[in-house]
């Protein structure tokens, strides 16, 4: 059996989303001092390869501790689009793709790999990243999806200050993977995919170890 590590390394050179929180690793004890090591660790839920929960956005949407494990393992379908800076992919994009693959299915997974997270260490890495459109979040909540993946830091592009497609497909209860990594291993257009959240209380996101296998 293959395995792909689709997550991306959490550390303090790990890029974050403009006015979150740089991820700090403290020392809290020691073998000299306690006979073990261990430490704190301080950073945002939406660190790294993370999952977005409907409350991120919805005001009663799902929070992390809710949402059914069953639902972070799943055969997903991969989504080839190289992405230009700021690119959305659209409604007739998925189409397209549905023509040469087969109809998306009500209630899949799904992940676009636009190989925008080989470019982690641009400066507008976050400002200039792919998304998806608000059409095309609507087109993917109207098949019932169970979750949306991207390797990219957010479901929407850049320049869309709005989120749009965040409010659009949270507000449909489909889950937001983000800050995948290595898709570009994975050769079939199905794969199995296991993305398992901490379960958090209350929150609105966490970040997740992504395998492809």
């Amino acid at each position: 059996m293959k395995v792909y590590d689709l997550t991306m390394m959490v550390s303090e050179k790990t890029p974050t989303f403009p006015g979150s929180p740089v991820p700090h690793f403290i020392e809290w004890d020691s073998l000299d001092r306690n006979d073990y090591n261990m430490e704190m660790i301080f950073l945002s839920s939406h660190t790294g390869t993370h999952i977005d929960a409907p409350y991120h956005f919805v005001k009663k949407g799902k929070k992390i501790h809710e949402l059914d494990p069953s639902r972070f393992l799943q055969n997903a379908i991969l989504i080839k689009i190289r992405a230009k800076p700021n690119q959305s992919i659209t409604r007739s994009d998925i189409i397209s793709f549905e023509k040469k693959h087969g109809r998306i299915p009500q209630g899949a997974s799904i992940v676009f790999a636009t190989g925008w997270n080989d470019h982690t260490t641009r400066s507008d890495f976050f400002e200039k990243s792919p998304g998806i459109s608000e059409s095309a979040a609507k087109y993917l909540v109207s098949k019932r999806l169970n979750l949306v993946g991207i390797d990219s830091p957010s479901i929407d592009a850049g320049n869309n200050k709005k989120f749009a497609a965040h409010h659009v497909l949270l507000s449909g209860n489909v889950i937001v993977l983000e800050n995948l990594c290595n898709l570009s291993k994975i050769k079939n257009t199905h794969f199995n995919l296991v993305a398992i959240p901490l379960k958090l209380y209350n929150a609105t996101g966490s970040p997740v170890r992504a395998i492809a296998f």
